[in-house]
């Protein structure tokens, strides 16, 4: 489940004059087509009253190694012991891929995770899967018909479609999902997963969810509410190039292409150095850099190598975010788990 990139290459610029006009008219229409396609992306409703998965125990150690339960997203993890295996799982990940950090989101719209907030109200569909019905969780779901789906509804990439349901705290998670209206309404999708946010337990051992490593990805996602407040409060979802054939939890399912112990497992959690300088950064980017030695990242699919992920929102500055790209891979390190690696 590799997450497609879009906006423009980077450096792009609109050149001035009559030509740079025609082409910037042409931008402009290209943008207004895909945003149309892609729903409303920004911004979203609160999820009050819910909170996204448990906080851990109060009792918990600042020094306690990464949980291996859902409430892991939202652990501080800045004093957590480092793996003894930290230096060689780095290693590997700059070997198989870029070597910088890549924010996966911001401008145009449609560039990372658009989700939808409902209500008591919204009518349930079923769900017919075309993949992993297997591993995934029956439904219906209260997935509207118009969920902004990943990429727009042109997409032929992994078109996740996210939906949280406020008012029973249940996070819905589809993996190519196609909304179906004849001959009775119903979305088609690889995979499904029903996530209670009040609870910390993880998928069945072995299973897959809407993303790779059997994690949810709502929870992961770098959201604009919660930097621009100034304050990001869990890990991150992360992708890497490589994969070892292995999951550490919270995670509970692989799609490795290795048994090499140096390649980092699905699930594998990962922690900007506490040496690594901010001096340099502002704004939204200092905030989500910030987050990255306290709460770190969670190695969570497949993808290109070190683009960690956020919400579609028109209101993202691109600019400001391009701050993040100057981060290395080498100023991160690898958090000691709770819990041991399972091999495929």
């Amino acid at each position: 489940m590799t997450t497609p990139k879009f906006g423009p290459p980077e450096g792009t610029k609109v050149r001035k004059g009559w030509a740079g006009v025609g082409l910037a008219f042409t931008l402009i229409i290209l943008a207004w087509a895909i945003t149309s396609s892609a729903g409303a992306v920004g911004p979203y409703p609160a999820l009050t009253p819910c909170s996204v998965f448990p906080d851990p125990p109060t009792s918990l150690s600042p020094r306690a190694p990464s949980l291996p339960t859902e409430a892991a997203w939202n652990q501080d993890v800045s004093k957590a012991p480092r793996d003894p295996r930290s230096s060689a799982h780095i290693a590997y990940i700059d070997s198989h891929g870029g070597d910088h950090l890549h924010p996966d989101f911001g401008s145009p719209r449609p560039y990372g995770f658009p989700y939808s907030v409902v209500g008591a109200g919204q009518p349930k569909l079923p769900i017919h899967y075309t993949a992993y019905g297997d591993e995934s969780d029956p439904g219906p779901f209260p997935v509207p018909a118009k969920a902004p789906v990943e990429g727009g509804n042109g997409s032929d990439g992994d078109r996740h479609v996210l939906v949280v349901d406020r008012s029973a705290c249940k996070l819905y998670e589809l993996y190519r999902a196609f909304y179906v209206a004849k001959p009775r309404p119903h979305w088609n999708a690889d995979s499904g997963t029903e996530w209670d946010l009040r609870s910390a337990a993880r998928r069945p051992e072995g299973w897959t969810s809407a993303d790779a490593a059997g994690l949810p990805i709502f929870p992961g996602l770098v959201r604009y509410d919660e930097v621009a407040s100034g304050h990001l409060e869990h890990a991150i979802r992360v992708t890497v190039d490589s994969t070892r054939s292995a999951w550490v939890h919270p995670a509970s399912h692989c799609a490795g292409d290795t048994s090499d112990p140096s390649a980092p497992p699905m699930g594998l959690r990962l922690r900007l150095k506490a040496s690594y300088g901010l001096g340099r950064f502002s704004g939204p980017a200092k905030t989500i850099a910030e987050a990255m030695k306290r709460y770190g990242m969670i190695v969570a699919d497949n993808g290109s190598n070190w683009f960690f992920s956020g919400s579609s929102d028109r209101r993202w500055d691109d600019e400001n975010l391009n701050q993040l790209k100057r981060i290395p891979g080498s100023a991160f390190e690898v958090v000691k788990s709770a819990a041991g690696v399972h091999s495929c």
